[in-house]
């Protein structure tokens, strides 16, 4: 591992929260993205509290991992009580989103690939935003979960800029930007192949014209 250059910065951790909330801010602004503040508050409050390893992942009888997003859909369908239903909701469409905004990369050496996640996350935030607006104080949570939900792949394409490093895109970048274009329709990846010279075309079977 290379050591820190002595102009390089180390973020300190009680910046984190504000660090979030300029990068959040600054993404939302480069992309035209418009959020409810509430909203974007909940954004920024989701990825501090993820940074954390024991927050996002949880126990499991082979260690701290992830629940798959189809088990953890079961798992709200089937909670004792409306509280658990909601809480196991709320979580589903909090890891959808963290990993399909920053693990859209290894998701392609999975099973499943971000278009799941995407369409897993704004199905839990949509129900929920539908269960919780009978509660007290409820309206105005509902108001947030059904803007997560119609923006899901806006807010995707937030966080993949907040997560991703300056570096110079390979071929294999670009097929997988590709990919995920043609699988979301991400403004975000179409943006960045025309700034590559790709045009994304939905007939062509890849980017790269012989």
């Amino acid at each position: 591992m290379s050591r820190r250059s002595a102009n390089e910065k180390v973020l300190p951790v009680a910046s984190l929260k504000e660090y979030f909330r300029d990068s959040v801010d600054s993404a939302m602004s480069n992309q035209s993205v418009e959020l409810r503040e509430e909203t974007s508050h909940y954004v920024v409050n989701l990825l501090t509290l993820f940074s954390r390893s024991e927050e996002f992942y949880e126990v499991t009888p082979h260690g701290l991992g992830l629940k798959p997003l189809a088990m953890m859909l079961g798992d709200a369908l089937e909670a004792p009580s409306d509280a658990d239903s909601n809480r196991t909701l709320r979580r589903l469409g909090d890891v959808s989103l963290f990993c399909a905004g920053f693990f859209s990369e290894a998701l392609a050496r999975k099973p499943v690939d971000v278009d799941y996640y995407v369409g897993m996350g704004g199905l839990a935030y949509g129900s929920l935003s539908d269960r919780v607006r009978g509660a007290v104080n409820g309206r105005a949570l509902g108001s947030v979960f059904a803007e997560l939900a119609r923006n899901f792949q806006v807010l995707v394409d937030v966080l993949n800029e907040v997560s991703e490093s300056a570096r110079t895109h390979s071929d294999k970048d670009i097929l997988r930007l590709y990919e995920i274009w043609l699988k979301t329709g991400s403004q975000r990846c179409a943006t960045l192949l025309r700034k590559m010279g790709v045009e994304p075309s939905q007939g062509a079977a890849t980017p790269f014209q012989h």
